[in-house]
């Protein structure tokens, strides 16, 4: 006798086939996840890490630029001159300094040669600098400024006499009207 409820032997083997599957294709991804998991923990703590050491050296790039800023402010400087981008100063007389170091000795023969070299050096750039001036080049320049300017206060010079007479003749004008109104 057979049972319209009976399940036929393949489809029971099928099935059991198929759950073992699932259990084993469960058990490689829960594996997997698992991997994946403590890669990615991994990859966070070493973010994290390197986020902390950047905390770490951005903190002391700002202390070491708010203490520049510091001494810039206790120190400001006047420039004198500005030639090539360089600034001059003259004197800090009166400014606030930080911590004087004392200078190095220097012996005597190497102080008498470093003074020589500087006023050698200084000569040097006078005499160049004179040599520039009186070069035959700035002499013409100069003397045609020169005669450029002259002839400019010579042309107001002429004007401011011209606009002089001008006024002149017509207050005369204007009194000999005011001369005749006044007699007729």
């Amino acid at each position: 006798m057979t049972s319209d409820l009976a399940v036929p032997t393949w489809l029971v083997v099928v099935t059991l086939v198929a759950v073992a599957a699932l259990v084993v294709a469960a058990y490689r991804l829960s594996r997997s996840v698992r991997q994946a998991r403590s890669h990615t923990e991994a990859l966070l703590a070493a973010a994290a890490h390197d986020a902390d050491a950047l905390r770490e050296q951005l903190a002391a790039i700002e202390a070491e630029l708010q203490a520049r800023q510091e001494v810039a402010l206790r120190r400001e400087r006047t420039p004198v001159a500005v030639v090539d981008d360089r600034e001059y100063v003259i004197t800090d007389l009166g400014q606030e300094h930080g911590p004087r170091v004392p200078a190095r000795v220097v012996p005597a023969p190497m102080f008498a040669d470093i003074v020589l070299r500087e006023s050698v050096i200084k000569t040097a750039a006078l005499a160049a600098g004179l040599r520039r001036a009186l070069s035959p080049e700035v002499r013409n320049r100069i003397r045609f400024e020169m005669r450029r300017e002259v002839k400019r206060s010579r042309k107001e010079r002429r004007l401011m006499l011209k606009a002089a007479r001008r006024d002149l003749e017509s207050r005369q004008r204007a009194s000999l009207r005011a001369d005749l109104e006044v007699s007729s």
